[in-house]
């Protein structure tokens, strides 16, 4: 496989979780969703769609990135795709459990969780390719506010 159809294929896996995702969230979008109460700094529902594809699109990039580096640094690109992975399904794990299951403190907890894979990644990105790792921050960053987010959502609606 060619360094360019290994971060394509990485990309389009990680936006079919992210569409996944956003099958368990579509319902509870509608319905339940506006019924919480939320705080101040919430943002409107019309953003989160496209703030996580572009970060699923980065995620891909980054990972494919560290794929095209296998010839060079085996081991280390085995365990950091295996974070990476790991990361990336309680990605999608989350979305089930706030939304699917309607329970902000579970999904508040699995984040913690999904944070430290998300942080685990980045570091061992950025032992194989510096721009990989460049390319987490904005989820580390989003997933930290949303983080502050869930957190707040849960403690209101408690």
């Amino acid at each position: 496989m060619n360094k360019i159809s290994r971060i394509l294929t990485v990309v389009v896996t990680c936006l079919v979780v992210g569409y996944f995702s956003g099958i368990v969230t579509k319902s509870s979008i509608e319905i339940w969703y506006p019924t919480l109460v939320k705080p101040s700094f919430n943002p409107p529902n019309w953003i989160f769609a496209p703030v996580w594809s572009m970060l699923y699109i980065m995620m891909g990039v980054a990972a494919g990135l560290v794929w095209n580096r296998i010839d060079f640094d085996k081991e280390n690109v085995k365990k950091a795709l295996i974070f990476f992975a790991i990361q990336l399904a309680l990605n999608g794990l989350w979305s089930y459990l706030f939304f699917g299951l309607k329970n902000p403190m579970l999904a508040g907890i699995e984040m913690v969780l999904l944070w430290l894979m998300i942080f685990e990644t980045y570091a061992k990105f950025g032992k194989i390719n510096t721009i990989a790792s460049y390319l987490f921050i904005p989820y580390l960053l989003w997933v930290s506010f949303a983080f502050v987010l869930n957190a707040s959502i849960w403690w209101l609606n408690r």
